[in-house]
């Protein structure tokens, strides 16, 4: 059965369907972690009703996208154990992340600033609330606007060795030792079965 990494922008209360998540509280700038488990029977459904208003991103494994999604892609993991991480990265005026890659999957969605991505031969660039996906092992270089702070929030599927572990990995060596602008918040580190 295929796995699907979505992320579903929810504004106020709202009653969500069954799924792993890891919901980011936009303007308190947290994250929680539910699963599947933590679910209530309501009018002989079962759902997960969030009851804290406000904006949050809702990253979801799902065996179906919903289609109201930002973005929803599936994963082209083998089943097994892995760490759903989500965390903010935040970048100064004119920031950038040297060319890299990850060990993982994951959806970004982009809080406020722009950034642009160049990846597998293309360029690309977001403004705030627009998400995008990265595969893990393809390269990506980023920048961000030379005039103001940005920041995203994202979602990744990675290794389970990796729990408390930076998944970034350098292309080049010589960025390696260099100085980085980014900086990272990480919110959750949770263990979940594919």
């Amino acid at each position: 059965m295929a796995t699907y990494l979505q992320v579903v922008e929810l504004h106020g209360v709202a009653e969500l369907p069954p799924a792993t998540r890891a919901l980011y509280d936009v303007h308190a700038n947290t994250a929680s972690f539910s699963t599947d488990s933590e679910l209530v029977e309501d009018a002989g459904h079962l759902a997960f009703e969030l009851t804290t208003e406000g904006h949050h991103l809702s990253f979801e494994l799902v065996g179906q996208p919903a289609p109201g999604a930002l973005m929803a892609r599936e994963l082209d993991l083998p089943a097994g154990d892995y760490l759903l991480r989500c965390d903010r990265v935040d970048f100064p005026p004119g920031g950038e992340a040297f060319l890299h890659t990850h060990q993982g999957p994951g959806i970004r969605v982009l809080l406020f600033g722009s950034i642009r991505i160049e990846t597998q031969g293309a360029t690309y660039e977001y403004a705030p609330g627009e998400p995008w996906f990265e595969t893990g092992p393809d390269p990506v270089y980023a920048a961000t606007h030379a005039d103001e702070p940005s920041a995203f929030v994202r979602c990744m599927v990675l290794p389970r060795a990796l729990q408390g572990s930076p998944s970034i990995r350098y292309v080049r060596d010589e960025d390696r030792e260099r100085p980085k602008s980014q900086s990272y918040t990480v919110f959750l580190d949770e263990p979940v079965t594919l």
